[in-house]
């Protein structure tokens, strides 16, 4: 099948550091094209990829400091994906709404996965004149807030089987918090978990400028008073590895409606069970009793932190392998690819040899 996947252009896909769009854009790139098809990536021109890449900006928009408004470079990879739209089976877009005009006169089928979050009220009147636009969602919860819309599936995210290794016997002794310091990811939840537990705690988190006076004014301050407490910053993802394999638990304790989570299936593929307060997606995600606790309260999870030993790491990471594998989000996307297509196109695609799969190796 011919695919073109859709990219932001704020990070480069994959991301160096944080960016959990573009990771996941990346690692369904890479296993459409190891079960052979031929895919195209519009991105930024730094991205690495196997597949075939259109470069819309030089850099990831993010990182460039000569970027002042991105809407240029926007417009610039919307218009490429115009030129060259007729090359594909399908189009799948990863960027939101900025698209939807322009997808509705294409000729070609296109989706568009929402990763984001979906109860702002300014989005409902976008979502109800572009009715007619096949979505994805990452879960189920995650549609609740739409007015009726054309979904085409809900698709959870998967990471490659080979990415983080599963540690069977953690070394740290520590609880984990990654992700971003921002009030709905709730650090400081976190940080009173761990002091009531005893236990150290590792922060690997990005402060982004918007975040910053609440890092400056609250998260900074409490970090700085609580010896217990060390903050790493930003990670790449030899450092997640370590991070999360020699944790004893992952506290993932949100305060909003979370649309995934993709840290937690990180967590899962360590073997490394999940602490999480079950907003939004986190009931989907975490099996409780299995790969982790859902909880609603500090009490529950210091509760959780101690009834860790119940939990086998093993098992955390085999449902890992069947819930949460790259192949089994690249299978599920190619299942809403074929519904999108006319019949007679699902009907030569299908009949098409398969190519061999192949063993792909990214390197940044």
């Amino acid at each position: 099948m011919r695919i073109a996947q859709i990219a932001p252009l704020f990070e480069r896909v994959p991301p160096k550091l944080y960016g959990g769009t573009e990771r996941v854009v990346s690692y369904l790139t890479e296993e459409l094209v190891r079960q052979g098809h031929e895919v195209t990536l519009f991105a930024s021109g730094d991205s690495i990829s196997t597949a075939r890449l259109v470069a819309c900006s030089d850099t990831a928009l993010r990182l460039s400091p000569n970027v002042r408004d991105p809407v240029p470079y926007v417009i610039v990879l919307l218009d490429k994906v115009r030129q060259q739209a007729s090359d594909f089976d399908i189009l799948h877009f990863h960027t939101d709404m900025v698209h939807f005009p322009l997808a509705k006169n294409l000729g070609v089928p296109s989706v568009t996965t929402l990763h984001g979050r979906l109860d702002l009220p300014d989005l409902e009147p976008l979502y109800r004149a572009f009715s007619d636009q096949a979505l994805v969602s990452i879960s189920d919860y995650q549609r609740l807030p739409m007015p009726p819309v054309n979904w085409a599936g809900t698709v959870y995210h998967g990471l490659p089987r080979n990415l983080l290794p599963f540690v069977a016997r953690p070394r740290g002794g520590y609880l984990a918090f990654l992700g971003r310091i921002s009030p709905e990811k709730r650090p400081d939840r976190a940080i009173e978990i761990a002091a009531r537990t005893g236990m150290q705690l590792k922060m690997a988190a990005k402060i982004d400028k918007i975040d910053q006076p609440y890092w400056d004014e609250v998260i900074g301050p409490l970090v700085a008073r609580s010896p217990h407490v060390e903050f790493i910053g930003e990670i790449d993802e030899r450092q997640k590895a370590e991070l999360l394999g020699n944790a004893a638990a992952l506290l993932f304790p949100i305060d909003w409606p979370e649309p995934f989570g993709l840290v937690m299936i990180e967590s899962m593929a360590c073997g490394t069970p999940v602490i999480a307060f079950g907003c939004g997606s986190v009931p989907e995600i975490v099996d409780h009793g299995v790969t982790g606790f859902v909880v609603h309260t500090a009490d529950e999870a210091v509760a959780a932190v101690e009834n860790l030993a119940t939990l086998e790491r093993g098992l955390v990471r085999a449902t890992f392998e069947r819930r949460f594998s790259a192949t089994r989000m690249a299978d599920d996307y190619l299942e809403v690819y074929l519904s999108l297509m006319d019949d007679e196109a699902r009907s030569t695609r299908l009949q098409m040899p398969a190519h061999r799969p192949r063993e792909l190796r990214l390197t940044a």
